[in-house]
């Protein structure tokens, strides 16, 4: 079962698998922010209505918004 970024909790450490199909407008631009396959990070914070989504990667906060979250495709990372 492939998850996404939106479907993980806060606290929870996780690792970029791929990217959804037909995401195309989206992932350049969380290339180039460094959401590279195989990059982990942890959910700092996800607002009230689930819009942005707080992470921690590479040392670094970055919010993305609801549909770019959906845009990663992830796995667990286990503890």
């Amino acid at each position: 079962m492939e998850q996404t970024l939106a479907d993980i909790a806060v606290g929870q450490k996780a690792k970029i698998i791929g990217f959804e199909k037909g995401s195309q407008q989206y992932r350049q631009k969380l290339l180039a922010m460094g959401l590279i396959k195989g990059t982990e990070f942890e959910v700092a914070r996800v607002a009230p209505l689930g819009d942005p989504v707080e992470i921690v990667v590479r040392d670094y906060s970055l919010s993305l918004r609801k549909e770019e979250a959906k845009a990663l495709v992830v796995g667990r990372v286990q503890k």
